[in-house]
């Protein structure tokens, strides 16, 4: 496998990192107000998210930060405890039912979401940002990030009618100006070869210079205060220091307190397996995240978050979803976002202040149209009906509802379409040891569905390099899509890098073939070495 050097490393990493580190900037802030908390806790949070996360993490495309989904849980029990401080101890307390989580090997329930729900998911993530940042877009910014879904206290049309009359049209100017360089950075070949200088990065530099421009000759298209990115500007250490807030540790005698850990907890541990499954499907190199060190790693970081005055956090796909679209080969470019963050709360909040929020809309429009192009639903379309319903089933419930409803709705959807066939046969699993072994048989049963995911994975995950293996599908008459792919990227991706001399017998050409879902079983045998 190719390894990259520690300089080498960050240099392919940097731009994906400041993009990253653009799009981060404004969602750490909405979301600490939309959570009613102090806006530099969501600052906070996505500098521990890139910083501690991003180190221990093995995931090479996610990014940790103050997470969306989390927002009415912190709303309300921030309410309800009448303190920010009693708050931070149910982080404290979610952070070490985290770790322990991690230790008792829960992530691998990430293992068992099938693709369609995950892709689903995906899309549905990026029709949420296209809407959400329309309004940002148009220079409409009063709805602050934070809300996963577009009907939070159902259809507003009175929304709709202000939207209107709230246009302003040199946010406009600034977002049609945005998109243009953010296009042609990603089509002209020239300009996609300055990997060192974002498109991302000179659209905000030409938005804060167009802005300006405005300002100084009076026009009407000048963006104002309300229409930018707002940071706290400290003007001394001890403003810097009073901007930090630490945990009331009278808290933990509280059991509110306790509930509102355990319940974050759960949801903040889900939503990280979920996005950890979407940031392994983003990786162009198709790397295995562990999921139990994932767990392990937002523990630590919601410890260490809640300690000095920070949201808790997840793993997040928006921001994993732009870091992916960006280039990132490693973990460094979360690393690196952290750092940006970092420095920009300690030297430049004046600068980013002058940063338009339109802009900041254009980057992440197109992120949202790169999760949820049309290609990706002609793509399930043409997988047949049991990979497309679920798959739009999952889009509208996660854009109609939230994250984790909607992907439980594409679930079931799933498993439906499993347990109306056959399903009455158990499944005969042998995992012997594959230390030793010099040639390896995977011989896959009549039927093999996204419920064997997990077992096919781990044994392919734990076969060593230059090893040679032979997986035979000339009894089986169906094999899921997510198997099916998962199989086609060992083969294609890692057996190359590892020199794993693979041989596929028995498969069929088309995904149409393999389209009627039942029960599954696989047997793994193997030769030992001579």
């Amino acid at each position: 496998m190719k390894k990259t050097s520690l300089i080498g490393g960050i240099k392919e990493n940097f731009p994906s990192g400041l993009v990253v580190f653009l799009v981060a900037l404004p969602l750490c802030l909405g979301i600490a107000l939309a959570s009613g908390a102090p806006p530099l806790s969501g600052i906070i949070a996505g500098i521990v998210g890139g910083l501690v996360v991003g180190t221990i993490s093995n995931s090479n495309i996610s990014v940790s930060g103050p997470a969306a989904g989390l927002t009415a849980i912190v709303l309300t029990a921030i309410t309800d405890l009448g303190a920010f401080e009693l708050f931070l101890c149910a982080g404290i307390i979610a952070g070490l039912i985290q770790l322990v989580l991690g230790f008792v090997r829960a992530g691998s329930i990430s293992n068992y979401f099938p693709n369609n729900v995950i892709e689903g998911m995906l899309a549905a993530i990026g029709i949420i940002i296209i809407l959400k940042q329309i309004p940002h877009a148009l220079g409409f910014d009063k709805d602050y990030e934070g809300h996963e879904s577009i009907f939070d206290n159902g259809l507003n049309f009175g929304y709709f009618t202000e939207l209107l009359g709230a246009i302003h049209p040199g946010a406009i100017v600034i977002t049609l100006v945005s998109v243009a360089i953010l296009i042609a950075w990603d089509k002209i070949h020239v300009l996609k070869r300055m990997k060192m200088l974002p498109g991302a990065l000179v659209a905000v530099i030409i938005s804060i210079l167009l802005n300006q421009l405005f300002k100084m000759s009076g026009s009407s298209l000048a963006i104002e205060t309300q229409h930018l990115v707002s940071l706290p500007v400290p003007q001394s250490f001890d403003d810097f220091k009073n901007l930090i807030t630490t945990p009331d540790f009278n808290g933990f005698t509280n059991p509110k307190v306790w509930i509102v850990g355990a319940t974050i907890a759960i949801v903040a541990s889900i939503e990280t397996l979920l996005c950890i499954e979407a940031s392994d499907r983003l990786d162009r190199q198709r790397r295995i995240t562990d999921t139990n060190l994932e767990l392990k790693a937002q523990g630590i970081g919601n410890l260490v978050s809640s300690f000095i005055g920070g949201l808790p956090m997840t793993s997040v796909v928006v921001r994993s979803s732009a870091n992916a679209n960006a280039g990132a080969t490693s973990k460094i470019s979360a690393i690196i976002h952290g750092v940006f963050l970092l420095i920009c709360v300690l030297s430049i909040p004046v600068v980013l202040n002058l940063i338009p929020l339109a802009t900041l809309a254009a980057v992440l429009i197109l992120v949202g149209y790169k999760l949820a192009k049309p290609a990706t639903f002609k793509h399930f379309w043409h997988l047949g009906k049991f990979q497309f319903i679920p798959f739009v089933a999952t889009v509208v419930a996660v854009v109609a509802t939230d994250l984790l409803k909607g992907v439980g709705i594409g679930l079931a959807i799933s498993v439906f379409y499993i347990l109306q066939g056959n399903m009455k046969r158990a499944y005969y699993l042998s995992r012997e040891r594959l230390d030793d072994a010099d040639g390896i048989n995977i011989k896959l049963a009549e039927e093999v569905s996204f419920l064997n995911k997990a077992a096919i994975k781990k044994t392919l995950k734990n076969i060593k390099p230059n090893s040679t293996v032979i997986i035979d599908a000339r009894s089986t008459s169906y094999i899921a899509t997510d198997v099916l792919e998962m199989i086609q990227d060992f083969a294609n991706i890692r057996a190359k890098e590892q020199d794993i001399n693979v041989e596929l017998i028995g498969f069929k050409t088309s995904y149409r073939d393999y389209e009627r879902s039942q029960d599954s079983h696989i047997l793994v045998t193997h030769k030992r070495a001579m």
